[in-house]
């Protein structure tokens, strides 16, 4: 599995028995605290090897600090987050590189394992599946508006909580399911990494954007004007394949290009199996998961529809 489907990482067979994951991402500081930081990080970069079906084993420090105007102990702050949620995800720290630069930049590279015939792809969904998304989305308003002050402490702080938790149990309840396609939401939104597999996969997705899960107040923080530098992008990405059967006001539509961090896990499963899917998710404490959406054959050009 290469770069051909925009898929979330890459995988290379060992033996009949072994493949590994491979991938790499890096961000800026959503937040001033450099544990979290690291957390968000840590839990961003190794997303993909779930995405795909994986366990990830090793993880290496891609790091950029300005060590002239920053602490030292900041540095070791963000190192800890992140160690602490590679330990979490079961994998080992082994090492990293680090150049100075004038911001922090802050990721890791990570190898996974998976077996040559049970990785999942962005590719694969069928018509008659149904989509299940994780984790809500709205953190990039979020972050951009707590820049005003404009976010209460509660809502802040369930964004950074849910940043930060891992996709691994996500992943887990999802396997011995019928999974025909995974992708993890991230910087190109729900609407741009929807479109990916709707392209990979050669189908229509439909959403219902009321059944889609929402952080508190980022709704409320587009109708007041806020934005990110990247959802302009996110909607050029999609451009003409997206429809509105919705009358929405323009603010409203921002929030499916909304650019995650660590998002949630966007699953194609066979609609009969979705109310099992859901009721295992919540069980091991994924509440936020809800059925968002599902599969359509495509007559043409593949296309997103939120209703």
């Amino acid at each position: 599995m290469g770069f051909e489907t925009a898929d979330d990482a890459g995988i290379y067979r060992l033996t009949d028995d072994l493949a590994i994951i491979t991938t790499a991402d890096f961000i800026t500081p959503p937040v001033d605290d450099g544990y979290l930081y690291g957390q968000i990080a840590a839990a961003n970069a190794i997303s993909d090897v779930y995405a795909m079906g994986g366990r990830p084993v090793s993880c290496l420090n891609l790091v950029s600090f300005p060590s002239k105007k920053l602490a030292p102990e900041i540095l070791h702050q963000i190192i800890s987050g992140a160690l602490s949620k590679i330990t979490e995800s079961g994998a080992v720290l082994a090492g990293g590189h680090s150049i100075e630069d004038d911001e922090p930049k802050f990721g890791l590279a990570v190898t996974g394992i998976v077996h040559p015939s049970e990785f999942w792809t962005n590719g694969g969904a069928l018509p008659g599946d149904v989509l299940v998304l994780t984790k809500p989305i709205g953190s990039g308003v979020l972050f951009n508006a707590n820049l005003k002050s404009w976010v209460s402490e509660a809502a802040l702080n369930a964004c950074v909580e849910t940043l930060i938790t891992l996709n691994k149990t996500a992943a887990e309840a999802l396997r011995g399911f019928d999974v025909h396609a995974v992708t993890d939401v991230t910087g190109f939104g729900l609407a741009g990494h929807s479109f990916e597999v709707a392209k990979a996969s050669n189908v229509n997705l439909t959403f219902d954007l009321d059944a889609v899960p929402i952080m508190a107040e980022s709704l409320q923080m587009y109708r007041k004007g806020v934005n990110t530098g990247v959802n302009a992008f996110n909607r050029k990405i999609v451009g003409a394949y997206l429809h509105f059967d919705k009358k929405l006001p323009p603010w409203h539509q921002e929030i499916i290009f909304d650019p995650q961090t660590s998002g949630g896990l966007l699953a194609a499963v066979p609609e009969a199996q979705g109310p099992s899917v859901l009721e295992k998710l919540h069980a091991k404490g994924v509440t936020q998961a809800r059925i968002i959406g599902f599969v359509e054959p495509s007559d043409s050009e593949p296309h997103i529809r939120i209703k």
